[in-house]
């Protein structure tokens, strides 16, 4: 295998999604290969083409995300059939089924190369039918005429054969973690000026989440159940979402405003010392494709809160890696940080031992690029 040809919505660069960000985690681990990126500009100061490492990018639209996007589903092909001119690829492989999928269905349709498709979306079904509902015919089409589905989860890949995917090659590989970077070891001294930056008393239960401020990721439950705690009980929020504003309303409408920090984007390079200056990593997704942020908190030794939603049952096992809670439920978010903060030390470390070895053998990039080539090999071999 010498050359596949990549279709997604925007490259692997800074700032660039966790879709995106996986893939260029793989490639980079698969320097024998050649890949050519056909995605969306989105950025108006972005080249047109640059190549990074093994991945020549090459880019489709005017710089605005919202019409960008469009013209890649519309237009995309062309710039393929273009490559197709210059070079032999070996496959096809398109990053989710948005719209880089589109134009990856018409080159698979036109030249007959193997067609791979990886699921990694986070959102509802709801919402990914409503916001396809006009196209929902080449919609379904992206599915059936897969020749591969690599899912991050059993619940996307199941979500792909109900979608109509008809073929044997259909597997999870999960994403990994950037594992080192969160295990770092950091002096004690840094931890705890970090901790006492956070503004709340010396013994407070730190509760953590890097989340996407929306409805899906359900942390006004989380701060609906901090108001049956005692002062004692705080909450670091990183993330930035169109709910930012409601969440810090309903904060000092409930008079937590001394117990809330809400620190926006964080740099991923800030995030480990910010959760081992905490205690309990929380998110009660209402949804959740994967959960990375999860495996990040496991990675960083933290005791872990999540519902069983989407592709969460894959690595959460209650009381096993971590604590299950009810969806939309404060109740039994309200008894499950009641049970960590009880827990028994020795209970404690069998837990964060457990996730972290879990973690270190089924979620790091080395083993997923691996099984990466491996379904890449199979896909062209057939």
């Amino acid at each position: 295998m010498n050359r596949i040809l990549i279709f997604s919505n925007d490259d692997h660069l800074y700032p660039a999604g966790g879709a995106e960000q996986a893939f260029g985690n793989i490639t980079k681990r698969l320097p024998h290969i050649a890949f050519d990126l056909v995605c969306a500009k989105l950025r108006r100061g972005a080249k047109r083409y640059e190549k990074v490492g093994n991945v020549s990018i090459h880019r489709v639209g005017i710089g605005v995300p919202k019409i960008d996007g469009v013209i890649l589903a519309l237009f995309g092909q062309y710039r393929a059939y273009r490559l197709l001119k210059k070079y032999e690829y070996s496959l096809i492989w398109s990053i989710m089924a948005t719209y880089g999928a589109f134009p990856a269905v018409r080159v698979k349709k036109k030249t007959g190369l193997p067609f791979l498709l990886t699921l990694q979306e986070g959102d509802s079904f709801e919402y990914i039918y409503k916001k396809v509902r006009f196209v929902r015919k080449q919609f379904d089409e992206i599915f059936s005429v897969a020749d591969g589905v690599q899912a991050i989860s059993n619940y996307l890949l199941n979500w792909g054969t109900e979608m109509g995917y008809k073929g044997v090659y259909g597997q999870v590989i999960p994403n990994g973690v950037a594992i080192d970077a969160f295990a770092k070891f950091f002096h004690e001294g840094e931890i705890q000026k970090r901790r006492e930056a956070f503004g709340f008393p010396p013994d407070a239960t730190v509760l953590f989440t890097s989340s996407r401020l929306e409805k899906k990721n359900g942390i006004a439950d989380v701060i609906e159940a901090l108001a049956r705690f005692p002062e004692n009980v705080c909450f670091v929020v990183c993330g930035s979402g169109s709910l930012e504003k409601e969440l810090q309303e309903k904060v000092l409408r409930l008079g937590l405003t001394d117990r809330v920090r809400f620190m926006g984007f964080v740099e991923p390079t800030d995030l480990p010392l910010l959760m081992k200056a905490s205690d309990i990593f929380i998110r009660p997704s209402l949804t959740e494709g994967l959960g990375n942020a999860f495996l990040e908190a496991m990675a960083s030794r933290m005791i872990v809160i999540g519902t069983n939603a989407g592709g969460i049952p894959d690595f959460l096992e209650d009381g096993v890696t971590g604590f299950i809670v009810g969806i939309e439920n404060v109740d039994s978010i309200v008894s499950a940080i009641k049970k960590v903060q009880t827990l028994p030390e020795t209970e404690k470390l069998l837990i964060l031992d457990t996730a972290e070895v879990m973690v270190r053998e089924k979620y790091n990039w080395e083993t997923v690029a691996k099984d990466m080539e491996q379904l890449f090999n199979e896909l062209v071999v057939t």
